[in-house]
Formats: C-alpha cells, sequence, structure tokens
C-alpha cells in the first residue's frame, strides 16, 4: 500500500509539541516529498536555540513515520532560521555569524568539472599547514566528493543528540553530507528545500569550535545553495575557480555576477588546470588554452590568484585521501602560495 501526504500529515498530528500543539498546527513542516516509499521533510524552527530543544521531536517523527504502512525509510531535518541581529525584528535580520569562525570563504565556480573540489582541499589543508586554524565544509549536497579526498571515512558522533561533532584530517576540520549518508553511493534526491535544510544543519549543529577560516565547497551553478548561504550567513568573500576554455569563462561570469547581486565580494579568480607538463619528455601544452582567466580578472578589476596545474599527480592524490597541498610534491608551492595570498587578503 502507497502511502501519501495525508497520511504522514495525519500520523504527525499525534506528535505533541513540548510547548503544545504539533508540528502539523504549528506549521513547522516543509518540504514534504515522498518517492518509491521514503519520506522527507524539514522541521523548521523559530531559531536555533529552539531547533535544539526540539532534536527529540525530530527523532520521534522519524520514527513514527518510518512505521507507516508502505514507507521504506523516514529523512526528517532540523532546522532553524538564522538569529536576528540585536533589536532587529524579523523583517530586518541580516546574514548570521557562526560563533566561534572569523571568516567564511566560498571557491564557487559556473560549471562543474573545473577542479572546484580539489582546489578547495588543497587550499584548506594548505592554510593549515601555514599555522591557521582552518574548517572544510562540503556544501555540494548533491555531489559529496571530500570525505574520498580528505581521506576520512567514518561517521561524525552526535553524543547529546544535539550537535554534530565534525572529523579532523590533515589539520582540517572537515564535514560533509556524504559522512551522513549510510552508503558513499547513495543518491540525494531533494528538492530545494531539503536542500537548503541541511545546509542549515551542516553550518549551525556542527560544532565548528574556533576557526580563523571555513572554507566553503559549493556546488556548481547559481542555485539554492549559493542563496542560502549568501543570504542567512555571513559570506566573506568568493574565490572563483575556472579553466582557461570559453565555455568554462561563461559560466563562471555567471557565477561571478550572482555573488554581485547578493553583495557577496569576489576575492579573486583562480586558473585550474592552466597547463599541462608532460612527466616523461617536460613538454608543456596548454590543453584548455591559455590566460583566459588572467585576462577575464584583468577586464573584471578583480585579482589574479595564480595559476594551477592539470597533473595526473594532484588526482591521484586526491583519490587516495592525501590531498597534494599535504605532501612534498613541488605541485604544493601553488597552493602554498594561494594560501599566502589569501591570509595576505586577510581571508585566510
Amino acid at each position: 500500500m502507497a502511502v501519501n501526504e495525508g497520511d504522514v500529515l495525519r500520523a504527525l498530528e499525534g506528535l505533541a509539541l513540548p510547548q503544545g500543539g504539533t508540528l502539523v498546527s504549528a506549521d513547522m513542516l516543509r518540504g514534504l516529498t515522498i518517492e518509491s516509499g521514503v519520506v522527507r521533510f524539514i522541521i523548521e524552527a523559530r531559531d536555533p536555540e529552539q531547533a535544539r530543544a526540539l532534536e527529540g521531536v525530530r527523532r520521534a517523527a522519524e520514527d513514527l513515520v518510518t512505521g507507516l504502512p508502505g514507507v521504506t525509510q523516514a529523512q526528517v531535518l532540523l532546522t532553524a532560521h538564522a538569529p536576528s541581529s540585536p533589536g532587529a525584528g524579523a523583517a530586518t535580520q541580516g546574514p548570521a555569524r557562526l560563533p566561534g569562525v572569523t571568516r567564511i570563504v566560498a571557491i564557487a565556480s559556473g560549471k562543474g568539472g573545473v577542479g572546484k573540489s580539489t582546489v578547495s582541499a588543497n587550499l584548506a589543508v594548505a592554510l593549515a599547514a601555514q599555522g591557521r586554524r582552518v574548517g572544510l565544509l562540503d556544501a555540494d549536497i548533491y555531489g559529496p566528493s571530500q570525505p574520498r579526498m580528505m581521506g576520512v571515512s567514518q561517521r561524525p558522533s552526535s553524543p547529546d543528540g544535539k550537535v554534530i561533532l565534525p572529523l579532523q584530517a590533515h589539520g582540517v576540520t572537515m564535514m560533509s553530507i556524504g559522512l551522513i549518508l549510510k552508503e558513499p553511493e547513495e543518491a540525494v534526491v531533494w528538492r530545494g528545500a531539503m536542500l537548503t535544510g541541511a545546509l542549515e544543519q551542516l553550518l549551525t549543529q556542527v560544532r565548528w569550535g574556533t576557526l580563523d577560516v571555513l572554507v566553503v565547497d559549493m556546488p556548481p551553478g547559481t542555485g539554492d545553495i549559493q542563496l542560502t548561504l549568501s543570504q542567512k550567513f555571513a559570506l566573506d568573500a568568493a574565490v572563483i575557480v575556472s579553466t582557461p576554455q570559453d565555455v568554462a569563462l561563461l559560466d563562471a561570469r555567471k557565477a561571478l555576477r550572482a555573488f554581485e547581486t547578493m553583495n557577496v565580494p569576489v576575492a579573486g579568480l583562480i586558473e585550474n588546470m592552466s597547463t599541462h607538463i608532460c612527466p616523461k619528455c617536460g613538454h608543456e601544452e596548454h590543453i584548455f588554452g591559455e590566460g583566459g582567466v588572467r585576462a577575464e580578472a584583468e577586464r573584471l578589476g578583480l585579482p589574479f590568484l595564480g595559476e594551477l596545474p592539470l597533473s595526473l599527480e594532484v588526482r591521484r592524490s586526491g583519490d587516495a585521501g592525501a590531498p597534494i597541498a599535504a605532501t612534498d610534491s613541488p605541485l604544493a608551492a601553488a597552493y602554498a602560495r594561494l594560501a599566502r595570498d589569501l591570509v595576505a587578503a586577510g581571508l585566510g
């Protein structure tokens, strides 16, 4: 027997809230979807304090819905509105600062396949190697790759059921939705509300501790994740990664304009896969073109943060969970320079 939305809502009407009423009567349910017996929805609290108090309700709701006929799995997220500044009403609340986190820097791209996640992992490791307290958030909910690149596979713990303890790798505090999924190959089939709810949980319920910088590996494009991060959290800067080829630069321009629209400063552009040097003969070849990102940065009056090579060694290191920046390879120097430049710019 297939379960429907009415079945789920009727079941949740029987689950009382600590303050009285139910999730349904209090209008706290968002993004309810049912796909092939899998029920997903978000419980939206008014603020982080209420969200912490409702963790038991979230678990109870998940268990209750899982027990319904026709339900094979229930996934319930708990999220909250960002706290408003002192004296501000709901209509004027602005982006929230994460406690203990000095800066948040997003590593973004207009399209996939330009090496943005590789840059994020290596930049985080390079910053940590220079004595910075660094966090790495994998915000690519659909395609989380940081667990593999950072060599982390264990699930994070939550001793009190309220906060999530992040994991450590190569001197970096890191968190990814990929560490919560039951299987690395599990597909995330979520609509926008589920995506943004997951992002808010990863930011507000993870105990990040004291960080100089939180590096956020963004998904490609200009969608819900970018909008939520920019509007609800105090994002200090974005760094745009692109290859030199024209099609990548077209999408990079879209990402730039999106951050400008959301009043997020762009710290500069990185040209990834800039050149390839044959390890056998030493021949250098610009496979994706030459100098396109530098020229674009100059045209826009933005800093050009450097060129990163296309290298089999970098790819193998990422696949092995040992970012090249954590090794003594000569290629680590490029990421070290990038990290120094961001520190000098006040973003590391």
